[in-house]
């Protein structure tokens, strides 16, 4: 810790990110404690401007967690009014070709229709909104735009956060109207900071968390909202689908929603382990939308919106042990996304549900804090959404082993006979199935037509994202040179590339020597390029609170 003298404030929990799973968590909380006539003090920070500014997810909605938090969400108004009316599956099988896959050979988790529970077009972003309406009528202390920095960990065991500081300027001296950040202590500190969550990741590397597991697997995620015109939209129907413009080395699926108020959604989702260093998710996404399947709904409409983001997606081999000394590991922090369905929400409300229930047991009984509530873990492993990763711990390496098709068709059949096939791993990081540039082929990207498809500086306007530009790059280089000098040579800098903003350029100085430039003000908080670094030189760490993008109803 440094000298600065800092305020404190002291609270029964302290819950990092008002995503799904630390929403779920602080009314779960507040619930018991209502229920108890006990006093609890649950404090919610978020580093977006607003509650569901940074929310991104495709996304049909699984409400059964919700069901159990609050049976009685419809008469309280939450913002599920679009349920699924119909599946397809499609295989593109070239730039104008595809094939519809028979409902018979959709594996069962991909279907959003039928069965005894109705399924959701959502904002993923509205229903944050909506949990936090119902959180802070519970008595929970929810603060937007402030991003916590770091774990205060005091004698092995975390014992809260540390706020970041407040009017920083870029060479690191205060400037006007400078903050110190505070400390927010508690007995118990949830973290649910979302996919590749930076306090998450060094306590997972601190504690060693992930011992024995395989390492954990990402995607990006893509999305767009679109106004469509009247005679295209269908409310409730659900477009899934893979194959071009994607190859064998690069894993992938599409979807486009139809959601509320004549608006579609669209996006990509691209497995981080591909291959080829040339390769631009941003650039895949665009040309993709001119297919027939998806651009006879997008034809005649408007974009409104365009977002990224990293998908935890390696499922129940990667999942790290989730508790340690004060503290919990919870919702995509962690990593408790099932892949096979496309779908994280219903089991980050669920590992938040069950954490506030260890929690709460815990101070309940005279806990003081900072003690490892090995009961979460068997409260977990007894949990529905346990189970449900635990059935489709093969999705992710089937496709990893046997490509999008072939890997399809192993998790169909294991489906099929009940999860007896054996269990596959993949136990190559992201950034390591990286080839050299020259052993691949470099990809030639159409030029956007401004109607279909568009650029990266025309899409991040449409993210609304800000950062104060006077303030420390949060994008950290371990060494500032190895761009130019390794990854330029051997991968053609692939960070041009893979970020879905431009972050990243490689621009020629006074002397024409390449040099590598980072526009951290279009930074849209994806975590892409912590992930996908071939020589894991880029660490992100949060910026001050309130910056990047503000998402509305993403």
């Amino acid at each position: 810790m440094d000298n600065v003298e800092r305020d404190v404030m002291d609270f029964d929990v302290v819950i990092v990110g008002a995503g799904p799973s630390g929403l779920a968590a602080a009314c779960r909380l507040m619930q018991q404690a209502n229920d108890a006539e006990q006093e609890l003090t649950v404090c919610v920070v978020e580093k977006g401007s607003e509650v569901g500014a940074h929310i991104l997810s495709g996304a049909v909605f699984e409400p059964r967690a919700l069901n159990e938090l609050f049976p009685d969400w419809q008469e309280r108004g939450a913002p599920l009014n679009t349920p699924a009316i119909r599946d397809d599956v499609y295989l593109l099988k070239d730039a104008d070709k595809a094939q519809k896959l028979p409902n018979a050979l959709v594996p069962k988790s991909m279907h959003n229709t039928g069965g005894d529970l109705t399924r959701y077009v959502i904002s993923a972003g509205n229903l944050c909104r909506w949990l936090a309406e119902q959180a802070e009528a519970l008595g929970v202390e929810i603060f937007p735009g402030f991003a916590a920095q770091e774990a205060i960990v005091e004698d092995g065991a975390v014992r809260g956060i540390l706020i970041g500081d407040m009017g920083v300027a870029a060479d690191g001296s205060p400037k006007e109207g400078h903050m110190p950040g505070m400390e927010l202590r508690a007995k118990y500190t949830l973290f649910a900071e979302g996919a590749r969550g930076h306090i998450g990741k060094r306590l997972i590397e601190d504690f060693s968390l992930d011992a024995g597991r395989d390492p954990q697997h990402y995607g990006i995620g893509l999305k767009e909202l679109w106004d469509v015109p009247a005679d295209k939209h269908e409310p409730g129907v659900v477009l899934h689908g893979s194959g071009w413009p994607l190859d064998n080395n690069a894993h992938g699926g599409w979807f486009l929603y139809h959601a509320e108020n004549q608006q579609v959604v669209v996006g990509l989702i691209m497995d981080l382990s591909y291959q080829n260093p040339w390769l631009s998710p941003f650039d895949e996404f665009q040309r993709m939308k001119h297919h027939p399947v998806l651009s006879q709904y997008l034809e005649g409409g408007k974009r409104v919106a365009y977002g990224a983001r990293a998908i935890t997606k390696g499922g129940f081999n990667c999942l790290p042990k989730m508790t340690f000394p004060g503290g919990l590991l919870i919702g995509c922090d962690a990593g408790t996304l099932n892949f096979a369905k496309i779908k994280g929400l219903h089991t980050a409300m669920k590992s938040g549900m069950v954490a506030a229930e260890s929690v709460f047991e815990a101070i309940k009984n005279g806990d003081e804090g900072a003690q490892e509530l090995t009961s979460f873990s068997d409260k977990w492993e007894a949990s529905w959404a346990y189970q449900e990763l635990k059935e489709s711990a093969s999705f992710g390496p089937a496709i990893h082993k046997y490509g999008t098709v072939g890997g399809g068709a192993y998790n169909f059949a294991n489906q099929l006979l009940g999860n007896k096939l054996p269990n596959l791993h993949d136990t190559t990081t992201d950034h390591g199935a990286l080839k050299p540039a020259d052993e691949c082929e470099k990809i030639d990207y159409p030029k956007p037509d401004g109607k279909l498809s568009f650029d990266k500086p025309s899409s991040v306007f449409l993210s609304n994202t800000n950062h104060e530009e006077n303030q420390p790059c949060h994008l950290r280089l371990d060494d500032p040179d190895l761009p130019i000098r390794d990854n330029l040579p051997k991968y053609a800098e692939p960070a041009q590339r893979y970020c879905p903003v431009g972050v990243y350029e490689v621009v020629e100085d006074d002397q024409g020597e390449p040099r590598f430039q980072i526009n951290f003000q279009n930074c849209i908080h994806c975590k892409t390029c912590d992930i996908k670094d071939p020589a894991q030189n880029i660490t992100w760490v949060a910026p001050e609170g309130g910056g990047g993008p503000n998402y509305p109803n993403m």
